[in-house]
């Protein structure tokens, strides 16, 4: 099946996830901005990445802008973020990503990354910052929101080959 990966990445963990796929698939792996010039008509499947940013994927409104264009096509987006796999709001945050007509044409799916505060962006960096602090001037703090603090307080990379296992296993299908 030809294929091919289209991914956005702010820090290198998107573009990662996007590599591994294309490897193990022997896809081709564009970054966005040059999909946008490709024709993507020869391809069979499109695999579309990008970064958690607040319940959203980044520039999912490209992909989602395509959908009709690539009716014949097995679509596949996954997302990347900083939370552990195991997150109950990851798929309730996936799912909001998409109309239900799109969730039955697109599979979606999670892979959990990591934060680079070197390599994020000044918005980003002080989003995340004041998210911190936040956080941490709550009085009553949760398990789970210290846990989060300790989590987002300095870069980590949680990323593993081996979450793209279901990806593969969809394309496969």
């Amino acid at each position: 099946m030809k294929t091919i990966v289209i991914y956005n990445s702010q820090t290198g963990f998107t573009m990662r996830y996007a590599e591994w796929i294309a490897q193990a698939t022997g896809a081709d792996c564009l970054e966005l901005s040059a999909a946008k010039k490709k024709d993507l008509a020869a391809y069979e499947a499109i695999i579309f990445g990008g970064w958690a940013c607040a319940g959203s994927i980044s520039k999912i409104s490209w992909f989602k802008g395509n959908i009709d264009k690539w009716e014949d096509k097995k679509l596949i987006a996954f997302c990347v973020g900083a939370s552990p796999i195991d997150n109950p709001e990851i798929d309730i945050a996936l799912k909001r990503n998409f109309s239900e007509p799109e969730q039955k044409k697109i599979k979606t799916f999670y892979c959990p990354g990591g934060l680079n505060y070197e390599k994020m962006s000044a918005p980003s960096k002080l989003m995340m910052k004041m998210f911190v602090k936040t956080l941490k001037a709550k009085k009553d703090k949760t398990e789970e929101e210290q846990v989060m603090i300790k989590m987002l307080s300095s870069s980590y990379d949680i990323s593993d080959k081996k979450y793209i296992e279901p990806i593969l296993q969809c394309l496969k299908k």
